[in-house]
């Protein structure tokens, strides 16, 4: 418990430092939001490109992770849904207790991974990304749309597809993949710039996400939150070991798969619920929750799942 406390210890130092930086204006608000988009469009697409095509896909483990990941991710998204439903929340509440319970930090996900398991661990997580990122936003457009009426639904959908075409992250992974695939080997410099920029990417992002943690926006209703932190950092990870020992996965796989079920809901759920008409400060809320609830959680869980599968 102590090993893991103090490997994860400094993830969470950063993405407090990103916080008090913003809140500080330390170097300037404007650096953060543009830094975003430095992270967004170039050092985590170079992070997974580099990732993806260079590590060894084994079919039949690309194909149990699958089961996993992708049945945990269905798990936690039902229950979400359904609890939701079952109390009679409205659409845009719904939405968030959705999103709150189904997505994930990829970014925490990708840092912790390589903090405690190395290169082969990050590799492992990369293989992860690639089956949850197309899947995630494909399940929660379609769905938020459906929980969410908008005016003009076929408008909205015409153009989260879109950007969904040309998400930088899906595009890296898509591109990553088919390149392993052709199995031609690193790419002279291409490689190395997508290295040099991955290695800068997951200290960049944790400061990012500390950054947009909006502490104000906690004061929301007690019952969302309580229901998308259950859905997200119990049932989604109890299903990932389930569904582990279920695939046989070895004790590393499935200790990175448990991570993309431990770690808190994705920042990003607030722009997608702003955009679609849901409950977007609750939808903040709910980030802050949760990342905060992971300081406790995170470790907590890795060190109880290390134990038991030791």
């Amino acid at each position: 418990m102590l090993h893991i406390l103090l490997s994860i210890a400094p993830i969470f130092v950063l993405i407090v430092l990103g916080h008090l930086l913003r809140r500080g204006g330390i170097p300037s608000l404007e650096f953060w939001n543009l830094n975003d988009r430095l992270v967004y469009w170039v050092l985590m697409p170079a992070l997974l490109f580099n990732k993806t095509s260079t590590i060894e896909l084994q079919p039949s483990v690309v194909g149990a992770y699958a089961v996993v990941i992708l049945g945990a991710f269905a798990a936690a998204a039902l229950f979400g849904l359904l609890s939701a439903k079952a109390l009679g929340l409205p659409g845009p509440v719904a939405s968030s207790i959705l999103q709150g319970s189904a997505r994930h930090n990829t970014f925490i996900a990708l840092a912790v991974a390589e903090r405690l398991y190395g290169t082969d661990g990050l590799a492992i997580a990369a293989v992860a990304t690639s089956l949850l990122i197309p899947t995630t936003n494909v399940t929660m457009v379609t769905l938020m749309v459906s929980l969410v009426r908008g005016a003009d639904e076929k408008r909205i959908l015409r153009s989260i597809l879109r950007d969904l075409a040309r998400n930088p992250l899906i595009l890296s992974v898509g591109l990553g993949v088919a390149w392993n695939v052709l199995g031609n080997g690193p790419i002279p410099v291409v490689h190395d710039v997508t290295r040099l920029l991955g290695d800068a990417a997951l200290p960049v992002v944790l400061l990012c996400v500390g950054a947009n943690i909006h502490v104000r926006a906690m004061a929301a209703s007690a019952l969302p939150l309580l229901l998308s932190s259950l859905g997200k950092l119990v049932v989604f990870p109890l299903a990932i070991v389930a569904l582990a020992q279920v695939m046989e996965l070895s004790e590393t796989e499935t200790l990175v798969a448990l991570l993309f079920g431990a770690v808190p809901t994705a920042s990003s759920a607030y722009t997608l619920a702003r955009q679609l008409g849901g409950d977007a400060p609750l939808m903040a809320a709910i980030v802050t929750v949760q990342t905060g609830l992971a300081f406790v959680t995170l470790p907590l869980t890795m060190a109880i799942a290390a134990q038991i599968l030791g």
